[in-house]
């Protein structure tokens, strides 16, 4: 696969003689409208065998090779070109395919009531790619009892793509995470052996064969009854044949106070099977625009986690989403940005005629445009650039997969570079 960026005065019939494959091809694997219309700055993935790469000022074989994982004698032979030869800047070498590695991925679907027959469409059409379909939530209520989401068909469909069922276990009550409703199930024995059992029911009912709790914005104090919550289920959940596991918020130390205090990494790696690193949200509705997961800041999370937690333990979270966001921004006291899909993102560009830039230390996209109404408003979302950065991280820290928030958000590039990348694991 190919990523390419768009540049001024290029089209799809232009970009497909440059890589020789029809216009359409490109169109079809980026889900692009009828229109044919393009944004500078746009990231498109052109589906070919391998890439290639254009010599710059300054490149040498050596680097190229190195670069690529390749030695500087297989590039040389097949570009078919003398190891000793000068390179010509804007000369174009082939680099083929490199090997893909084994990893899982899961995605967390939130369905809600009824299910609609767009969400059981796109659960079709993830499901070869998943490890994982993590149903998104049945809410524990503090007699121990469960509110169940509306799943339809999805766990069915999940299951005949041969993807496991991950049951997400949440303290929302009334739209929101309750630390007081988390509190209440830690302190009760008796609460909790209700909860177990309904867990247990479901699970072998639905045919969930993960356990998966999220339980967030805890209080700190909680945080080694959240520990012996999780050892308790453990213990009825292992017997009967389940994995246990955990999302986690993202930290870079063990601090102990806060919202994301009670969240033990190193005791969360002992007693699970595995957790989710919730990487994303340094841009959310509530924020100045920026990168909703940018790369450094996601990067010292995996560096701490690695830490504490094995590695083959490990899903690295993504967003699938972006926010734009409008002056007065809500820390000014204006509206909350709204989340879009990285294909709405990319249309908004296209609609508003405007270029698409790219921060390279964050490594995200970004554009500005004003509305009709006159307000200015500034997009940060994901592309092919951005989650191609994410899977490098995931492959320096050999993690065990990444983690998806969440299905029904277009972004076409991110399973074409999913299945390029990686050979998703079925257990």
């Amino acid at each position: 696969m190919q990523i390419h960026v768009v540049r001024k005065g290029q089209s799809l019939y232009s970009i497909g003689k440059q890589y020789g494959i029809g216009w359409k091809e490109i169109a079809d694997a980026n889900e692009l409208g009828d229109s044919g219309d393009l944004a500078v700055g746009q990231a498109l993935v052109v589906p070919i065998v391998g890439s290639y790469y254009w010599i710059e000022p300054g490149d040498t074989l050596y680097e190229i090779a190195r670069r690529e994982n390749m030695t500087i004698t297989e590039l040389a032979n097949i570009n078919k070109i003398p190891i000793s030869a000068p390179l010509k800047v804007g000369e174009r070498l082939y680099i083929p395919p490199g090997p893909k590695t084994l990893k899982q991925s899961l995605l967390y679907v939130e369905p809600r009531t009824p299910v609609t027959q767009v969400m059981i469409d796109e659960t079709e059409k993830r499901a070869d790619a998943l490890t994982y379909l993590a149903m998104f939530s049945y809410e524990v209520r503090r007699d121990g009892t469960l509110k169940e989401p509306s799943i339809a068909n999805l766990t069915t469909i999940a299951a005949n793509a041969g993807a496991l069922n991950a049951m997400v276990i949440s303290n929302l009550e009334d739209f929101a995470f309750s630390a007081g409703l988390a509190h209440d199930i830690f302190v009760s024995r008796g609460v909790q052996d209700l909860l177990f059992t309904e867990i247990l029911r479901v699970a072998q009912q639905v045919g969930y064969k993960d356990i998966h709790f999220d339980f967030e914005l805890l209080f700190p104090e909680d945080r080694a009854l959240y520990n012996a919550f999780l050892k308790r289920a453990r213990d009825r959940f292992h017997p009967a044949g389940l994995t246990l596991s955990t999302a986690l918020a993202p930290k870079v130390s063990d601090v102990k106070t806060g919202i994301y205090g009670a969240h033990d990494y190193k005791a969360h790696g002992e007693i699970v099977d595995f957790v989710s690193l919730m990487t994303y949200e340094w841009g959310y509705t509530y924020s100045e625009p920026q990168a909703v997961s940018p790369l450094p800041q996601v990067e010292q999370v995996v560096k701490y986690a690695v830490q504490e937690i094995p590695r083959n333990k490990i899903f690295l979270g993504q967003n699938l989403y972006g926010y734009d966001w409008q002056k007065p921004y809500p820390t000014q006291g204006g509206l909350p940005a709204r989340a879009l899909s990285p294909k709405q993102a990319t249309e908004l560009a296209i609609r508003e005629k405007e270029a698409i830039s790219y921060d390279v230390i964050a490594q995200a996209p970004y554009f500005t445009y004003i509305s009709q109404d006159g307000i200015q408003h500034e997009v940060w979302f994901e592309d092919a650039r951005s989650i191609q950065a994410k899977f490098d991280l995931l492959k320096k820290y050999d993690l065990r997969g990444i983690m998806y928030w969440k299905l029904g958000l277009a972004f076409p590039q991110n399973w074409l570079l999913l299945e390029d990348n990686f050979k998703i694991e079925k257990l």
